[in-house]
């Protein structure tokens, strides 16, 4: 039977040491296997049920994420934002891009309601060239900007 020492290095105590250590030995760790097989077992055959589940996508495309269609003219649907519609009150505006309809909400900030305030289709409005326009109108600005355009080119010694 061996006797047991205690054996010091570097301040470490080991026991069960017959020789003395040196310093550039290196501790060494002992894993003991498990001694219930049967939970390692299945483990490694539910680990590879999983994966042979992985390689050969049995689960025929369900669950799988996919994008949503975007469509190529731009955004859809409706939004809401916020703003000012006189000196002290405060309204929400919403769009729907899809009817091509605005409206709007006035909140009262007195009371906890929400007043239907406005709605309007703008729908043939793009096709409206001169409405409702203070001056100057879009004539008279590209009279104006004929005019400046004329004047830089005089000054620069040619002529249109």
């Amino acid at each position: 039977m061996r006797s047991r020492q205690r054996v010091t290095v570097n301040e470490t105590q080991v026991e069960g040491v017959d020789e003395p250590l040196t310093p550039d030995l290196r501790p060494v760790v002992v894993v003991q296997p498990s001694r219930n097989g049967a939970a390692s077992w299945l483990i490694a055959v539910s680990l590879m049920v999983i994966a042979s589940c992985l390689l050969l996508r049995l689960d025929e495309g369900r669950g799988i994420a996919l994008a949503q269609p975007v469509n190529q003219a731009g955004a859809r649907g409706v939004f809401a934002f916020t703003g000012q519609l006189s000196g002290g009150g405060f309204g929400v505006f919403m769009v729907d891009l899809d009817t091509t309809t605005i409206w709007c909400y006035e909140v009262d900030s007195t009371k906890p309601i929400m007043r239907f305030v406005a709605s309007r289709s703008w729908k043939y409005d793009r096709y409206l060239e001169h409405f409702n326009l203070a001056d100057p109108l879009p004539e008279d600005v590209e009279r104006m900007v004929d005019d400046q355009r004329r004047r830089k080119l005089q000054s620069a010694g040619t002529s249109p």
